[in-house]
C-alpha cells in the first residue's frame, strides 16, 4: 500500500522557478531555495522575502484556492501573523498544470524545528489560546458567505479516526517508537462514543508543532501560525487538540483559562484528536526521516 504522503507529482527546483518566472515575468531571474515538503504541498523561498507552495497531489489543489479565498479575511482578525495571498498563479500547458499560490514570508521558525523546552511551552499556552479563541470568534455566516466549506473528511469521525489510531499504535510499537500501547488504547476506547458538536465554528484544522511559528531569540514567543489547507468549519476540538499534543499539562489550566469555557466533552474529544494525529506525524516522520517531527509526535505519548 503507498502511503498517504507519497506526491502524485514532483516539482525539482527548475520546474518550480520556470512556473514561477512565467507567471510574474516581474521575479526574473527566480532565485529560490527549497524550503520543505509537506503532506500536499512543496515550498519554495524566493528572494528571500516570497514563499511559493506547489501542491504535490490533485486534492490538495482546492485547499490552496481556499487559502487564496479565505486568509485574506481572517487576517486583520487574528492576533498572530498568517500568510496573507498575494500572488496566485495559473499553470497552463506543461509538466505542471495546478495552480499555485505566493504570499509573504511569516518570520519565525517552526515549533517543532525550535525543540522547545516545557519552560518555553508553557509560555505559548496564553496566546495560543488566545489565538484559537479569535479564530473561533469568526463569525460563521460571513464564513460561508467566502465559501467556507464543513469538514469533509471526517477529521472528529471517531468511528473511522479511532480504528486507523490503533493501527498506528501498533505500528509504532513495532518499531520501537512506543513501548506500551495499552495506555492510549484505553483511552481512546473510553472516548469512543464521542461526538463533534453541530455548532460549527472557523477552525484551522490541521494544528500541531509544524504549523506554529517561534521568534528567534531567548524568548521564542508564538508569533505566527501556518498552513491553512484544511481550514473549514468545524468543531473546535479539532484544534484545541493542540494543547494536548503541545503543551505540558501543567500549562492546560492556563490555556482554558485564557481561551474560554471548553466543555469536558469538546476537551477530551480534542484529546483523541491529538492522539490520532501525533500518531500519524511520528510515522511521517519516521517514513521521510524528519527526526524533529517523531520527537515532536512522540511528546503526547510521554
Amino acid at each position: 500500500m503507498t502511503a498517504p504522503w507519497i506526491a502524485e507529482h514532483r516539482i525539482p527546483d527548475a520546474l518550480a522557478a520556470q512556473l514561477i518566472g512565467d507567471a510574474f515575468p516581474a521575479l526574473r531571474p527566480v532565485r529560490l531555495e527549497l524550503l520543505g515538503e509537506g503532506w500536499d504541498n512543496v515550498a519554495y523561498l524566493v528572494d528571500g522575502e516570497l514563499i511559493f507552495r506547489f501542491p504535490r497531489r490533485q486534492a490538495a489543489v482546492p485547499l490552496l484556492e481556499r487559502e487564496h479565498r479565505l486568509l485574506p479575511a481572517l487576517a486583520p482578525r487574528l492576533p498572530l501573523a498568517i500568510p496573507v495571498p498575494e500572488l496566485f498563479g495559473r499553470a497552463g500547458a506543461g509538466p505542471y498544470r495546478w495552480p499555485f499560490l505566493g504570499y509573504r514570508r511569516v518570520a519565525g521558525e517552526t515549533a517543532c524545528r525550535a525543540n522547545l523546552d516545557d519552560r518555553e511551552r508553557r509560555a505559548l499556552a496564553a496566546p495560543l489560546a488566545r489565538f484559537l479563541a479569535a479564530l473561533h470568534a469568526f463569525p460563521t455566516g460571513e464564513a460561508r458567505r467566502l465559501g467556507m466549506p464543513p469538514d469533509s473528511i471526517g477529521k472528529l469521525d471517531l468511528a473511522a479516526r479511532i480504528p486507523q489510531a490503533r493501527e498506528r499504535l501498533e505500528r509504532m510499537r513495532a518499531l520501537g517508537l512506543l513501548r506500551d500501547v495499552r495506555p492510549w488504547s484505553e483511552l481512546l476506547e473510553a472516548g469512543a462514543a464521542l461526538r463533534a458538536s453541530e455548532d460549527l465554528r472557523v477552525v484551522h484544522g490541521d494544528l500541531y508543532a509544524r504549523h506554529l511559528l517561534v521568534s528567534a531569540g531567548p524568548a521564542r514567543a508564538l508569533c505566527g501560525v501556518i498552513d491553512w489547507g484544511d481550514l473549514h468549519l468545524g468543531d473546535p476540538a479539532v484544534d484545541l487538540s493542540v494543547a494536548h499534543s503541545v503543551l505540558p499539562p501543567e500549562a492546560h489550566d492556563t490555556f482554558r483559562a485564557t481561551y474560554g469555557e471548553i466543555d469536558a466533552r469538546r476537551w477530551e474529544l480534542a484529546r483523541i484528536r491529538a492522539i490520532h494525529h501525533s500518531a500519524a506525524v511520528v510515522l511521517y516522520g519516521h517514513d521521510i526521516g524528519d527526526s524533529a517531527l517523531v520527537r515532536e509526535g512522540l511528546r503526547i505519548f510521554r
